[in-house]
């Protein structure tokens, strides 16, 4: 008897599921298939309420222009639209391979970090105008820095793990995904 034979397993058996464990695994794959379904429904109908809402903000501002923070209201409503159709494409994406992707959730974390910038920027804008500061808008101002500076941070991480994810895959075509079950 050669070593080598000693080192390798012996060849696994295949072991029948029973009955009732076959039935239970359909049945859940099917309730998971039919939320995956309710959810993009959902979805798809937020997104298409959000679209008009965003539509109708625009209309608003067109025709009051003296409003400044109408613009960043309608951007931040078309960055929630577009987060919401990320989101479907993920459900989409994971109800037809089984498979639930990690970059779609980072790219939602990447819009949602910039639609927390944009409303910052209009904060400050409004805490710091004036020709004299108050305490509270002094504090108000820093902290606002201070959070502008973490989505920064947060963003180039995201951003960076997004490439890191399209690189791998470049390598791996499967590793930048984790099974759903």
């Amino acid at each position: 008897m050669d070593r080598s034979d000693l080192d390798t397993p012996p060849p696994a058996h295949k072991r029948e599921e029973p009955p009732a464990a076959q039935t239970t695994d359909r049945v859940f794959l099917l309730v998971e298939h039919a939320v995956y379904v309710a959810l993009g429904l959902l979805l798809a109908i937020a997104a298409g309420v959000a679209l008009v809402g965003a539509a109708g903000l625009l209309w608003t501002s067109i025709i009051d222009v003296t409003q400044a923070d109408a613009i960043v209201q309608v951007i931040d409503r078309l960055l929630f639209v577009l987060m919401l159709i990320e989101v479907f494409h993920t459900v989409r994406v994971s109800l037809r391979s089984g498979v639930l992707t990690v970059e779609p959730f980072l790219i939602v974390g990447v819009i949602a970090s910039i639609r927390r910038v944009l409303v910052i920027t209009l904060q400050s804008s409004e805490a710091t105008h004036g020709n004299t500061w108050t305490p509270q808008q002094q504090m108000t101002f820093r902290y606002s820095m201070m959070e502008l500076g973490v989505l920064a941070g947060l963003i180039t991480v995201m951003v960076a793990a997004i490439w890191l994810l399209r690189r791998a895959a470049a390598h791996h075509p499967s590793s930048d995904s984790v099974s759903s079950g």
